[in-house]
This record gives structure tokens, sequence and C-alpha cells, in this order.
């Protein structure tokens, strides 16, 4: 490197040195190779934390929709619904015994809608809300005591239908089903101890427009038919 005189030359001549000197010092020093593996293992470490976090972030993404899907489902399981007359016992799940009671003369019973009803030797007897006292006598001569019948007599009481009859048999145990527009209805049974040949069946059932009162059919305990009426339409 050649050296001149001058304020200039003395600048550029500093100047050079410094270069050369870095330049020596740049040559000596050995750069060290890249961590490729280390990059690469760095890399797929990031991916998998990522695909973890996408999952998780699916499954609480999901899981609601889950839970809404079974609520949606379940209600198609529950039992449907059913109207107050369907939902007494009917002829198929009732058995003779289940609605048959025995009672002492004079006993009330409380059968529905208002009524209250009791039984003596002589027949029949009931109240309602709208009339203190009826009687249906059986030894009047009206009611065949040596023929198996039935009868029926119906009373609107409010909102209500109530249903009741006098029924002939030798049987002691029976049953009596009453065929309505609204479906079938399992009645309830009265009667005296003994072998009085007779008794009182009863139910209610929704009054509206629309109610008929198709058959009132009598059953023995081994459910063969023993009597049955078709009452003329309300």
């Amino acid at each position: 490197m050649s050296r001149t005189s001058g304020p200039f030359s003395e600048l550029r001549y500093e100047a050079e040195r410094l270069h050369d000197a870095f330049s020596e010092v740049a040559d000596a020093v050995t750069p060290s190779p890249v961590p490729l593996a280390a990059i690469e293992r760095a890399g797929r470490a990031r991916r998998r934390r990522r695909a973890a976090g996408l999952a998780i972030g699916c499954c609480l993404l999901l899981a609601p929709l889950t839970f809404v899907t079974a609520r949606a489902v379940l209600p198609d399981h529950s039992p449907p619904e059913r109207t107050e007359v369907a939902s007494r016992p009917t002829q198929s799940d009732t058995s003779a015994e289940d609605t048959v009671r025995v009672v002492v003369p004079g006993e009330r019973v409380d059968a529905g809608a208002g009524v209250e009803l009791w039984l003596t030797g002589e027949g029949k007897h009931w109240s309602t809300p709208e009339m203190d006292y009826q009687f249906r006598s059986v030894v009047d001569g009206n009611i065949d005591l040596g023929t198996p019948g039935i009868g029926l007599m119906t009373e609107p009481l409010g909102d209500r239908y109530f249903l009741s009859g006098i029924y002939v048999t030798k049987h002691s145990t029976v049953r009596v089903v009453v065929d309505t527009s609204d479906g079938k209805v399992a009645a309830s049974v009265v009667r005296l101890a003994g072998k009085p040949g007779w008794g009182v069946w009863y139910t209610d059932a929704p009054l509206h427009d629309n109610l008929t009162i198709n058959s009132v059919t009598l059953y023995d305990k081994q459910g063969e038919e023993v009597a049955t009426t078709t009452p003329t339409q309300p």
C-alpha cells in the first residue's frame, strides 16, 4: 500500500488500513454450520402444538352441537300425551276384580263429577251438584232381575258427562266398558255383598258437542260378553 502526503492522503490511508484489518478478522472467523435438524424438529413441534390446539378447539365447538342434537331426539321417545278419557283404564288393561267394589247398604261412594252414590236393597241412590237426590228402583217391576242386561243414564254436569246404569247378571265379578267417540272407558262397578243379582256401574267423560256414546257392554270374569246396549245418541 503506497502512502502520499497531505491531509486527504492521511485519511485515505487510515480508511484502507481499517478495511484491511476487518478483512483479516473476517477471514479468520469460521462460520458454524446451520442447525437444520434442530430447526426442522422445532418446526414439527410447532405444527403438532398447532394441530392439537385446532383439535381441542373443534371439540369445544362440536360438544354443544352434540348436546343439542340429543335434546332434539329425546322428546321423540317420550310417551304421547293422552286425553283424560284415554288415560282411564280400558278393557284391555283392567281386570274385573279391579273395577268391582262391594259396599254395604247406604255406604256413600264418591263417583266423580261431584256425584255421590249409594246402594240399598231397593235400588240405586245418588245425588249430584244439580239435584240433591235421585232414585232408581230394582223392585218396582220395571227391571227384570231374571234376565241379564245393562242400562244407561246420562247427565251433563258442568263440563263433564256423568254416565251410569244398573246391570243385571248372576255373575258376582263383572267388567263394564263404555265405548265413546273419545275412546273406550272401563267403568267402575259397585254392588252389595252376597249375590243380589244386580249392581251399578258409573264413569264420566269430558262434555263436548261431538261426544257420542256408541255402546255399553257388560263382561263376565272370563271376558265373555254378558249384555250390551246401544243407546240413542244425545
